[in-house]
């Protein structure tokens, strides 16, 4: 059996090179706009999680970013906590809350779909993280289209 000579990795070591960047750092120009769409379900994969982080960065680049939540996306825009709302079960448990009012926070919109909230997941609107809008959901295909005629930034966030 071969030997294993390679000294154990410690806290502090470098897996990679972290600091190079390979591609300009893209700024929104004025009046720029980017729409992050979410219908995904909280808590089922990363991506919900990731493109919140991305729906953050984007607004730090200077772009007016707006958040869409509908269909199972609502889910990441209803209030949690245990025991009691607001109460972090678990380390991770308001990832979700907490970066959605962080977003908000530095001026992000976030909209939810009434039909989904009500209809599907069974909220109502005091559920929402104050701050979110509820919207008709005759409005989501047109904040879509809104964003599409402006020429923004789209990115749609799918999971099954």
């Amino acid at each position: 059996m071969p030997a294993v000579t390679a000294p154990a990795h410690a806290d502090g070591d470098f897996f990679v090179d972290y600091e190079e960047k390979v591609f300009e750092d893209v700024q929104a120009k004025e009046g720029e706009k980017a729409l992050i769409t979410f219908h995904t379900v909280a808590f089922e994969g990363s991506i919900g999680l990731v493109n919140l982080l991305q729906a953050k960065r984007l607004k730090r680049k200077g772009f007016e970013t707006s958040v869409l939540l509908y269909g199972p996306g609502v889910t990441l825009g209803v209030q949690r906590g245990f025991p009691k709302l607001g109460s972090e079960a678990f380390p991770g448990h308001l990832n979700f809350n907490n970066q959605l009012k962080g977003f908000m926070e530095e001026g992000g919109k976030v909209y939810a779909c009434r039909f989904a909230l009500q209809a599907l997941y069974g909220h109502g609107e005091p559920s929402l993280i104050p701050g979110i809008t509820p919207i008709s959901p005759l409005d989501v295909l047109d904040l879509i289209l809104i964003h599409r005629r402006d020429g923004a930034f789209i990115l749609d966030t799918w999971t099954l």
